[in-house]
């Protein structure tokens, strides 16, 4: 009979939090979406339930709770790169493995014939978890034969368990909790009504009144724990990157001859592309340097593409920015592809007034140029005070501007990066308030203030905005900061 695992990673973000911040081990530690008093607590650890921090508190109760709570988020695009590690680290023991993409941290393993190799299904799982824990992961490993009983049992568990019958199985999942398993939450506290908390319990009810009063999604979860249900394993294919190692005879600084090394090798590379029927997205360089050790650039078309003319240009303009600092003793090429878009062509459609694809070949080489922060744009955000309020990210490509109708004319503020210092006002000044300078004479009217004030989950705040105009017209936005007890220019309005 063939045999399955499924590894989980229990509270995986959480996990990761604290490989990242080992010096809050000890603490109350939670996952937040946001930094933010109105952010959601997601995970917590046992200092923080002890706490009677939960699931689902806002920060500021929390922070309430236990002032020395630590929190933090994690971006999803940080636990999308450790779900990869962990599953490389995994195909070391098993050549098919899944992970979960409902559930980070959830990966399921083939561990049909593997008993020869490692002398006992225990000793492959045992060597599983201690392979993680050297990540700084802790992992629950439950060797069965189904893919959902597996599942639930290691979401129960802790450590490592191997059954070794099927019987054993299907008599283990009869006192699996209900609440540790993704059920809905209306659905788990209206079987818990009627005394139903268990998988054991689940399963003697009728599977066709389960259908009809608690919907789809509960009677898969039955057929699933009754076996009735029973999907095989889904591992990924993983393909094999395109690359290219380029070992000099000599340390290389001239940029000309580097190129010319790179462009024997890029048309073979693009020819393996274009053979799965891809395009390259992004080209990363790898250089060990005679002295310095490695060095690594990105390379970003405007589109993905196979023009090896225009990987090229991009190639020389971040190597000619770069200015190589020492001899290069070796270069390996790394290639990311992707399947291209599948454009129709459109024989009667207009023409647009903007190229909005020469723009993006644009901004390729002013990433290339200078760098991948060279080319960025402001995201708003929910943020207590004004310079957290936006955010710059990266910006990829262009993309067609949809503008709103507006019947008046809006003034735009400008927020300098940082709010400059003021001299102190004075309380009696012929003149006026000299906020700019001479050129903009005096201030003249001043509105306000606004007061932003708060900010005790990080440092104590009270700030009193105004809008001050000169007698040149200039409009600046200033605030009195009660803390720190002076003036700054926060902006200006155009």
């Amino acid at each position: 009979m063939d045999r399955m695992a499924c590894l989980d990673l229990p509270a995986f973000p959480l996990q990761l939090l604290l490989r990242q911040h080992p010096e809050w081990r000890g603490h109350p530690v939670a996952v937040v979406d946001s930094d933010q008093p109105r952010g959601i607590i997601l995970w917590v650890n046992a200092p923080a339930r002890a706490a009677r921090i939960l699931s689902g508190m806002s920060f500021a109760a929390a922070l309430s709770l236990s002032g020395d709570l630590r929190a933090a988020p994690v971006p999803e695009s940080q636990i999308d790169r450790a779900v990869v590690a962990v599953s490389r680290r995994l195909r070391e023991h098993s050549p098919h493995v899944e992970p979960s993409t409902d559930e980070p941290g959830v990966f399921w393993l083939d561990a049909s014939g593997l008993e020869p190799l490692y002398g006992s299904l225990d000793a492959w799982a045992a060597g599983m978890e201690t392979g993680l824990s050297a990540m700084g992961l802790s992992a629950v490993v439950v060797v069965g034969f189904r893919r959902f009983a597996t599942y639930a049992l290691a979401k129960s568990g802790q450590g490592v368990r191997v059954l070794h019958e099927a019987g054993e199985e299907q008599g283990a999942l009869q006192d699996v909790p209900l609440e540790r398993l993704a059920i809905a939450p209306g659905t788990r506290d209206a079987l818990a009504k009627l005394g139903v908390h268990s998988l054991g319990e689940f399963l003697r009810l009728p599977s066709e009144g389960i259908r009809r009063r608690y919907g789809k999604a509960a009677f898969d979860l039955h057929r699933m724990a009754s076996g009735e249900l029973n999907l095989p394993l889904q591992p990924e294919r993983p393909v094999e990157p395109v690359t290219a190692r380029l070992i000099l005879d000599r340390p290389e600084t001239d940029v000309d001859r580097l190129m010319d090394l790179i462009e024997t090798r890029l048309p073979t590379l693009l020819d393996a592309l274009a053979g799965r029927g891809q395009a390259l997205e992004e080209l990363r360089l790898l250089f060990r340097f005679e002295r310095l050790g490695e060095h690594k650039e990105r390379i970003r078309p405007a589109a993905p593409t196979l023009d090896a003319r225009q990987i090229l240009e991009l190639i020389r303009l971040r190597l000619s920015a770069a200015r190589l600092p020492d001899g290069v003793e070796e270069l390996n090429l790394l290639v990311r592809g992707v399947n291209p878009e599948q454009r129709q062509l459109e024989l009667l459609a207009a023409r647009p007034r903007r190229d909005l694809e020469a723009a993006n070949r644009a901004l390729a080489r002013v990433r290339a140029a200078f760098g991948e922060a060279s080319v960025v744009r402001a995201r708003l955000r929910s943020g207590h005070l004004p310079e957290n309020s936006f955010a710059w990210e990266p910006l990829s490509r262009l993309e067609p501007a949809r503008p709103r109708t507006r019947l008046q004319r809006r003034l735009v503020r400008r927020l300098y990066r940082r709010p400059i210092p003021l001299p102190p006002r004075p309380r009696h000044e012929p003149d006026g308030w000299m906020l700019h300078g001479l050129e903009q004479g005096p201030v003249v009217r001043v509105w306000g203030p606004y007061v932003v004030a708060g900010g005790w989950w990080v440092r104590a705040l009270h700030r009193e905005y105004h809008f001050a105009e000169t007698r040149k017209g200039e409009l600046l936005w200033v605030f009195y900061d009660r803390v720190r007890r002076g003036w700054f220019v926060h902006g200006r309005v155009e």
